[in-house]
Order: C-alpha cells, then sequence, then structure tokens
C-alpha cells in the first residue's frame, strides 16, 4: 500500500545539513581549480534553493574530477532534497567507496535512502560499518541499531509473505481523483470516504469532501457527495462512523475559523461531530475540550460500545511526534480526560491512523516507532484481560512494506479490510481497495442485531436507550440509542461472550433479550428484530430473559445479577409500581415437583430484591409450574422458553 502522506527525505538528509560546515573546513579532496570553482558555485546556488541548476554545477565539477568527494556528498544531499532518492544513492554510495571515514554521517545518509527504498541488505551494512565509525552520537548510535533491526525484520517478512489479494472497490466508489480515509457501518451497508475534489472556491484551489456508497445486491452503488451541512468549501477528512451509521466524527485543520460559529477552532486541527436524525444530519460541532485543544487533533475512531473516542494528537503529554489518545463518557454524559495509551502503543516516533474494531478489542494502528519494513507500517494490538493493551503486531508484508502504510479499517465480520493505495490499474490517485485480511489478525467476529423501536399498542416509531451488558462481567459493553424519529437500531455483538440486551424508555417497561455467542462455532448471521415496548400500566408482563438457575434448582446464576439490577433501577425509577413476580417450568419432571420449583424460583427473586432495598409491599411472587406454556413442549428450543420468569405489573399508584 502507497502512503496518504509522505515524508520526503528529512530524517536521511539531516546530519548532512547539519554537518556541512565540517565539510567547508577541510581542505578539498581535489586539487583542480577548475573544479572546485564549479563546486563552491554549486554550492551557492544551492544555498539559494536553486537545486536543478546547482546539479548542473556539480556534475561539471565531477566531469573533471571524478574522485572529488565533496561535490559527491553536496550532490547526494541536492538530490535528496529534490525527491531523487537512487540519485542521492548513487553519489553517497560514490563518495563513501572513495574514503567511508571522510565523512561517517553520509554513511548513515546512504544507508538511511536504501532502507527508504527498501534496500534492506545494502542498508543494513552501511549502518553496521557507520557504527564502527569513531566518536559518533549516542542519538545515531541508538538510531542506526533500530534501523538494522528494521532491516531484520523486513527480510524475514519478505521471506515469509502473507496473503494479500487487493481488489479496487471500482468506478462507482473511485474516480480520478483521490479516495482515501475509508468507514464503513457495521452491517456492511454505508462506505464513507474521503475524496479530494478541485473547488475554485477554495484558497488551494481544491478540498476535501466525504462521500457515500451504499451496498446494493453485494455491489457499491454509485457514490455521492454528502452535501452540506457536512461538506464545505474547506477540508473535511479522516471521518469515523458509528455501527448504526448515525454519527460521524472528524477532524478539520487551519481553516475551521471560517466554518462559523458551530466550528470555531481551539487549535491547528480540530475534532468535530454530527448527528443523524432521520434523514437530516445536524449542523457540525466541534466537540471542545479535552477532545480539541491547542494542539493537533485528528482521525478520531468511535468504539462501537458508545462511549469512547480514540484518536490521533500531539499534545502535551505524547511520548513522540504523534500519539494515539483515549477519552470516555462519563456518567454525566460528557466527555472525560483524554489518557495517552502508554508505551506499549505509543513510541517515541509517530502513531496515526487509529481504528478500533466494532468487537472493541482490537486496535489498529499505523506506526514508524515499531520494528516493521520502515517508514509507517500498520499494527495490530489485542485487549488484554486487565484492560491494558498487548504487544502489537505487524500485519506483514506486502500488506506492509517500505513506504508508509496507513488508514486500514476492519469489517464488522473481521475477514474483510479497506484501505486507499495508489497502485497501478486503478481509478486514477488514490484508489479505495479491499482484501482478505490473514487469520493472524484479524479481530473478533461481530455480529449485530437491527431493527427498530416502537410503541407495541400505537406501532409508533420510538427513541430508546440500548445496553448491552456482558453477562460475566456484568459490566454494560454497548450504550446506544434508536432513532428518534425511525425508531430504527444497530447494536454490535462480538460473537465470544454472552449477552443480556435491556431497551428503555420512560414511561414503558423495559425489553429483555438473551444472546449466546460464547459457544465455539457460533454464527455471525445478524439478529434481525423489531422491538416493541409497552406502556406501563396494570397487567403488562415482561419476560426476563437474562434470570438463570442453577439446573434443577432454585439458586440464582451469577449471571442473572445484570438483568436483576435492571429490575431495580426500573422500579426505582418508577416508585409507585407494584409487580407479582411469577415462575414457570417447561413439562419435564411431576406436576408437583414442577410447582415446588417454580415457586421457589419466583421466590428466589422475590427476596434478591428485598434484599436490595425494594419494599416488601410493593411485590408479591408466585409458581405456575407447567401450567401456562407459551411453546409446545415437543423439543428443548421451546421447552427453553417455556422455563421463565416473568413480572407482572399489579398496581401503577397514583
Amino acid at each position: 500500500m502507497k502512503a496518504i502522506l509522505r515524508r520526503g527525505f528529512l530524517l536521511s538528509f539531516l546530519i548532512f545539513h547539519l554537518s556541512i560546515g565540517a565539510i567547508w573546513a577541510q581542505d578539498y579532496t581535489s586539487s583542480s581549480k577548475k573544479a572546485i570553482k564549479l563546486y563552491v558555485k554549486g554550492q551557492e546556488l544551492y544555498d539559494s534553493r536553486q537545486n536543478d541548476l546547482a546539479v548542473v554545477q556539480l556534475e561539471a565539477a565531477l566531469e573533471i574530477d571524478t574522485s572529488f568527494i565533496e561535490v559527491y556528498l553536496l550532490l547526494a544531499g541536492v538530490h535528496s532534497e529534490l525527491s531523487s532518492p537512487k540519485d542521492a544513492i548513487d553519489a553517497y554510495r560514490k563518495a563513501v567507496a572513495i574514503d567511508p571515514g571522510f565523512f561517517p554521517p553520509a554513511l548513515f545518509n546512504l544507508a538511511s535512502l536504501e532502507l527508504h527504498i527498501g534496500d534492506y541488505a545494502n542498508a543494513k551494512v552501511h549502518y553496521k560499518t557507520f557504527l564502527s565509525m569513531p566518536g559518533m552520537r549516542q542519538k545515531y548510535r541508538q538510531l542506526s541499531e533500530f534501523n538494522i533491526s528494521i532491516c531484520d525484520f523486513a527480510e524475514a517478512a519478505m521471506r515469509n509473505p502473507v496473503p494479500f489479494k487487493p481488489e479496487n472497490l471500482g468506478p462507482n466508489v473511485n474516480s480520478a481523483y483521490d479516495e482515501y480515509y475509508p468507514g464503513i457501518t457495521a452491517d456492511n451497508d454505508v462506505l464513507l470516504y474521503t475524496r479530494r475534489i478541485k473547488d475554485k472556491q477554495n484558497y488551494f484551489g481544491e478540498q476535501e469532501d466525504f462521500y457515500v456508497s451504499r451496498k446494493l445486491d453485494g455491489k457499491w452503488s454509485k457514490c455521492f457527495n454528502m452535501g452540506s451541512p457536512i461538506n464545505t468549501h474547506y477540508n473535511e477528512g479522516s471521518p469515523t462512523i458509528s455501527p448504526d451509521g448515525k454519527i460521524i466524527i472528524f477532524s478539520a485543520c487551519d481553516e475551521i475559523d471560517g466554518y462559523g460559529p458551530n466550528r470555531t477552532g481551539y487549535g491547528s486541527c480540530d475534532i468535530f461531530f454530527v448527528k443523524k436524525v432521520g434523514q437530516d444530519w445536524s449542523m457540525p460541532v466541534n466537540m471542545g475540550p479535552p477532545i480539541s485543544s491547542k494542539a493537533w487533533d485528528v482521525q478520531p475512531s468511535y468504539a462501537s460500545d458508545g462511549t469512547t473516542l480514540y484518536f490521533v494528537s500531539q499534545r502535551k503529554g505524547s511520548l513522540g511526534d504523534a500519539d494515539i489518545w483515549v477519552s470516555k463518557l462519563t456518567d454525566a454524559g460528557v466527555w472525560g480526560e483524554a489518557k495517552n495509551l502508554g508505551p506499549t502503543i505509543n513510541t517515541p516516533g509517530r502513531e496515526e491512523a487509529v481504528f478500533i474494531h466494532p468487537d472493541n478489542q482490537t486496535l489498529y494502528f499505523a506506526s514508524n516507532g515499531h520494528v516493521g519494513m520502515g517508514g509507517l507500517d500498520i499494527f495490530m494490538s489485542k485487549r488484554q484481560k486487565d484492560g491494558s493493551w498487548g504487544e502489537p503486531v505487524n500485519l506483514g508484508y506486502p500488506i506492509n512494506t517500505f513506504n508508509d502504510e496507513n488508514g486500514l479499517i476492519v469489517a464488522a465480520g473481521g475477514e474483510t479490510a479497506y484501505f486507499s493505495s495508489n497502485r497501478e490499474g486503478g481509478e486514477g490517485g488514490l484508489d479505495m481497495y479491499q482484501f482478505q485480511l490473514h487469520e493472524d489478525v484479524r479481530p473478533v467476529r461481530v455480529t449485530y442485531m437491527k431493527g427498530k423501536v416502537y410503541d407495541s399498542q400505537t406501532k409508533k416509531n420510538l427513541g430508546s436507550r440500548f445496553e448491552l451488558i456482558d453477562l460475566e462481567s456484568g459490566e454494560v459493553v454497548v450504550e446506544s440509542y434508536s432513532d428518534r424519529v425511525t425508531g430504527e437500531f444497530l447494536v454490535c455483538l462480538p460473537t465470544n461472550k454472552n449477552y443480556a440486551l435491556n431497551v428503555s424508555k420512560k414511561r414503558y417497561a423495559f425489553f429483555s433479550e438473551n444472546f449466546s455467542l460464547k459457544k465455539a462455532g457460533t454464527g455471525s448471521d445478524p439478529f434481525l428484530m423489531d422491538v416493541p415496548l409497552q406502556r406501563i400500566d396494570t397487567g403488562v408482563f415482561i419476560t426476563l430473559k437474562n434470570i438463570f438457575y442453577e439446573s434443577g434448582s432454585f439458586d440464582l446464576r451469577e449471571t442473572s445479577h445484570a438483568e436483576l439490577r435492571k429490575l431495580i433501577e426500573f422500579l426505582n425509577t418508577n416508585a409507585n409500581l407494584g409487580i407479582e413476580i411469577q415462575g414457570h417450568t417447561d413439562d419435564v419432571g411431576g406436576l408437583e415437583t414442577n410447582q415446588i420449583l417454580s415457586e421457589n424460583r419466583a421466590k428466589s427473586v422475590y427476596q434478591y430484591l428485598i434484599d436490595k432495598g425494594v419494599d416488601t409491599e410493593r411485590l408479591s411472587y408466585v409458581g405456575y409450574g407447567e401450567t401456562k406454556p407459551i411453546r409446545p413442549n415437543t423439543n428443548e428450543a421451546d421447552r427453553a422458553k417455556n422455563r421463565r420468569t416473568v413480572f407482572k405489573i399489579i398496581s401503577i399508584g397514583e
């Protein structure tokens, strides 16, 4: 993959540029006055940034004296500034071939340029030769040793390539312009990306806009410009889209003060958000502190839990040129203090293009500070059990090369990755591509629940709150809302956990569902279902689908506590409600045994609520045994549905 932005040859040229005075202080290695005169003229032209003319003078000097080392060194520096690495390498090689000890920094410069073009074998030789020279600074010793480790890694990676067959997304998505920085919804139906287009109303004559393509019958449809209020005549870039496609978070730089009162800037680059209600997008709003700061804040990635935002920043506290930071929503609904992800992820180099997969457990990012192929490589890190991030893993060659790679995202299913490249055979410039990600660096497979929420009586669409709870830990792993106009929702479900889902809205009884996705071989087919909410009223029944008992017993399992806490929250919010806890069984076992078991199970819930402070006058319990099945007891799936705990609203008070 090619880079979206290249860094040029600044690092390679740095030592030569800082040390040029050392050459002037020496006697020339040529005795030809004519060659020296041409060299001095070339130096003057270089100093005045007339590099093309400087090359002419320097090449003329070499025609007179082919062993004039200073000319080769200056010529190498000029070619570096002209972005001609092969010519610069040729000049450095001729200089060090004459005398490698004449100007030792030339060895470092040469090795860095060779690394820059993927000539790992020669780069390693010249770094080692540089290390053998006396009197070098510790900074460059450490950098040389690091770059040698890059050469070793790259050579091993090229001997063991990973599967990589990129496919162009075609003319419906791509154009003669540059397309890059994709985002995709969890159902793979909406692709959002940046396109750089011509614009006479922009001071620079071009600008970035967001474009969208939708998947129809398995193919990407003709893209369209998102238009106002999101797109302007300024630049909108690096978008992240929420799994349900209802929130877009993006960055804008430099020109943001011209966006109007809602886009006032805090620093050189800020982060903004928009929300979709029905079919309309809100005006973009600067997220403000602590997300936007006086520093460079860009490339957000919005986690599927709805409460976590990752982004790239150069703010105080960064370990290097740019770091990955994270902020979480507080209980008060505001973004909390931004925290640096720390030295496992961030380095003294540069980290960027962060992407958190919808599994909320796998992080992808670009870095030039971890050992890789050279330049920016894409890495993957897994969240550990203690919440920390594991050691980053390089995605491998040829996904990563000696060029800069970044801007990768991975679809919810975990197999398909998207990125941009200007490789041959495209529509022109940077194009969007997809490929199948090899298994070693795949995230956890994610499926989703999709549908709409509505009033069970009036059928009116409802905006409501969703909580997806990890049954083992009891933690809320996703918090989201259905659209208040359409009632539509999409909730991500990583396939390695068991979940309780609760849907709630003021003046309605909550909805409970269970998703068991931890067993090996669990499929990734989406759950398509609508959620009817019942208005609070006497006679309303709610099945508690996440209440679990030990087999053949009335002892509550710990995995029931999350659902019971939601029931307590519901009762506390509706302080005048009175409910009856009902226990039901299937028909396995004797009639009397099932009756007793159902009563004891209902009593266990009743007692749990009392122990947690619910007034006994608001509660009662009853067991119905096997007498009120909701399914025929003809198979295990239906018998499981008959084994249930229900609460019935028996009074609503005043």
